[in-house]
């Protein structure tokens, strides 16, 4: 038996992933007759039939769906191989991009970041700020190399080290609301009131609005720290990460609405990269950097403040 080689390996294994020879070329960018081509030789040299073509779909075998499960194993190392290569191939980066996220407790991050470029004066840190999904499309679009945000943890394209976790507040203004903030107010009450929510930064968002009162009047704000000053002012109400408002919650000028129905969120804050991309070695030291100093942010930053409950009437 002669030796096979990796491009048959990958044309067989295109052509069962797309269920036929057009479709494997298209995908492998390559002309369909080079494609059948190297299947075929595949086939000879191994003196197996690997797929079934009298149907209008090729099928694989009983023999090619063994064989397949191998292959698709071989391939993965053989992927992982050429990222380790083009890891080892890099030198010193002259730049790390790192993209920080709306619900980034900044004081904390970038002290960590500082401490660790202080140490590597021949990279320069590019800092950038996103909202809501902005952060993933950043890191998934190959515009960031690191991400401080909330994750997505069900996307196989990234890893990530958890920092700590950010509650988010339900919060208004004393006065804003006819009535006593307590933890019974439903969603159709606050229906008369401007809500207060940060635009998405992302091009083409990914998710839908987060704690949307159907109905309700909205504004929409760049990020926290001007929802955080329309709220102060009376002119809406909204969620905002504790961490922008401990003094304001603590002197009474903001009151949270937090209860059955308004629960408040917390939200873990991550650090994150591309799994399936090469690192050069600042970027690696960075990300062990990181891991070495989490969690970062204190647990009080991770608890909701439920409203408190209007005063027993005096009998």
């Amino acid at each position: 038996m002669s030796n096979f080689t990796l491009h048959e390996l990958q044309c067989f294994n295109a052509v069962v992933l797309d269920g036929g020879f057009q479709a494997a070329a298209e995908r492998l960018h390559r002309s369909h007759p080079s494609v059948f081509a190297a299947v075929a030789k595949l086939e000879r040299q191994l003196g197996l039939d690997l797929l079934d073509r009298s149907g209008y779909r090729v099928q694989l075998t009983e023999a090619g769906r063994a064989f397949h499960r191998k292959v698709r194993l071989l391939l993965h190392e053989a992927e992982e191989l050429q990222t380790y290569a083009a890891q080892l191939a890099m030198g010193e980066e002259a730049e790390l991009r790192v993209v920080l996220g709306d619900l980034c407790p900044l004081p904390p991050v970038l002290e960590m970041l500082s401490r660790f470029f202080a140490q590597r004066p021949q990279t320069r840190l590019h800092l950038q700020f996103e909202t809501v999904t902005g952060p993933w499309e950043r890191l998934l679009k190959d515009e960031a190399d690191l991400i401080v945000h909330r994750v997505p943890k069900s996307d196989v394209r990234m890893e990530w080290i958890d920092l700590g976790r950010v509650a988010l507040v339900p919060v208004v203004a004393p006065g804003f609301l006819p009535f006593l903030p307590d933890t019974d107010i439903t969603p159709q009450r606050m229906q008369a009131f401007t809500q207060c929510v940060v635009r998405d930064s992302a091009r083409n968002p990914s998710e839908q609005g987060h704690f949307l009162v159907e109905g309700a009047p909205r504004s929409s704000v760049p990020d926290h720290l001007m929802k955080k000053e329309l709220i102060l002012h009376g002119m809406a109400w909204g969620h905002v990460p504790r961490f922008m408002i401990k003094a304001e919650l603590r002197d009474g000028s903001l009151l949270s609405i937090a209860g059955r129905h308004f629960p408040g969120v917390v939200e873990e804050l991550s650090a994150a990269r591309r799994r399936d991309r090469p690192h050069g070695p600042v970027a690696d030291q960075l990300w062990d950097f990181l891991a070495r100093h989490a969690p970062v942010l204190r647990p009080t930053l991770g608890r909701v403040p439920k409203a408190k409950k209007p005063p027993e009437p005096h009998r």
